[in-house]
């Protein structure tokens, strides 16, 4: 990151896992210097103590007050304690049944405060961390580098700065892949440093031609002159789609797998056959099948799900576990869409 812009002083964990570092900063970012604003506070916990430090450091530099440093074990050992900051930045890359609930605890009250909540786990951990956070609208980084982090906070001054919410549905969609290209140049740009090769409900970046549920778009009856609805076609056999998807990633065997990354089309096409097999499909499934990496993945599903085409289910025998489906409406927009095609579709394989 550079010079940073901020002094820390640091006690000595000892096992590097101290259960409350004190951290003493003075950041000059754009929050404080000169213009009379204060800065957002930031709550960090993480049980890696270089990376409560890393992460501080760069929360500091981005123009954010550091408030505490803690580990893990403080969030389970009292519900009501610590107090949140307006960010609060959490590493679980494996998380146990306990820090499980208290990550949950977590989620709820940072949706009742407004707390904007980071949090980063692996592969392996993944499903049970998005089963616990389904009510602050967190961000979930899956095994992130130091530049994911640093642009999900980016992401929270956006977000506090109410920039996001007064876009336009085309203007959402650029800043997403906007925000996509600036990870990767910074991921390479990280590579090389260290020698190694809108409101949701109003604006949209996707459009729908049909309306929502199972109704189609309305026609005028000839005989009658009245409108009336169009009966929905089927969805498409999935034994189709499956081949249409076995297809789309055979390319990555001859190219680069960025050159045609789509992720947007490659998670309706598997949730569309999910769909007509009866499976559920669970969020790590679902990235996978997205062909970008996690992070990235969660950012669209995050993105569709504000636009009305995904939507999260909940476990009803696991509320710690949850599963993302098609909506209605995106549904009966597959249906046509492969309506359309008709006889053609097969020739696509």
């Amino acid at each position: 990151m550079g010079q940073s812009a901020a002094r820390f002083d640091y006690g000595l964990p000892g096992d590097g896992g101290a259960a409350n570092d004190r951290v003493q900063e003075r950041p000059l970012g754009w929050g404080q210097e000169g213009r009379g604003i204060n800065p957002l506070a930031v709550s960090i916990f993480a049980d890696r103590g270089y990376l409560r430090a890393e992460m501080a450091e760069d929360a500091a530099a981005a123009g954010l007050r550091v408030a505490q440093t803690s580990d893990l074990e403080r969030l389970v050992a009292d519900a009501a304690s610590p107090a949140l900051g307006d960010v609060v930045l959490v590493d679980c890359p494996v998380i146990d049944g306990l820090e499980l609930a208290a990550l949950s605890r977590l989620d709820s009250r940072a949706a009742q405060s407004g707390s904007q909540l980071v949090v980063s786990t692996s592969i392996g951990s993944l499903d049970d961390v998005y089963g616990c956070l389904d009510q602050s609208e967190a961000q979930i980084l899956v095994t992130p580098s130091r530049a994911e982090r640093v642009i999900a906070m980016g992401r929270v001054l956006a977000r506090t700065g109410n920039r996001v919410r007064e876009l336009g549905e085309e203007d959402r969609l650029t800043l997403l892949r906007l925000t996509e290209q600036v990870t990767n140049i910074a991921a390479r740009l990280e590579q090389l440093s260290s020698g190694n090769n809108v409101d949701a409900e109003s604006a949209s970046a996707f459009r729908f031609n049909g309306e929502s549920g199972e109704a189609g778009p309305a026609k005028l009856d000839e005989g009658t002159d009245r409108l009336v609805r169009t009966a929905r076609p089927p969805l498409p056999d999935p034994r189709l789609v499956r081949k249409i998807i076995r297809q789309r990633q055979l390319r990555a065997r001859f190219f680069e797998g960025d050159l045609f990354a789509d992720p947007a089309w490659d998670m309706l096409l598997d949730l569309t056959a999910a769909r007509v097999e009866h499976v559920r499909v669970s969020v790590t499934s679902l990235c996978i099948a997205s062909g970008v990496p996690p992070t990235t993945a969660l950012r669209w599903i995050g993105q569709m799900t504000d636009a009305g085409l995904l939507q999260r289910v909940d476990d009803e025998t696991d509320r710690r576990r949850a599963f993302i489906t098609l909506t209605d409406k995106a549904a009966d927009a597959m249906a046509r869409y492969f309506a359309e095609l008709g006889s053609s579709a097969n020739a696509m394989v």
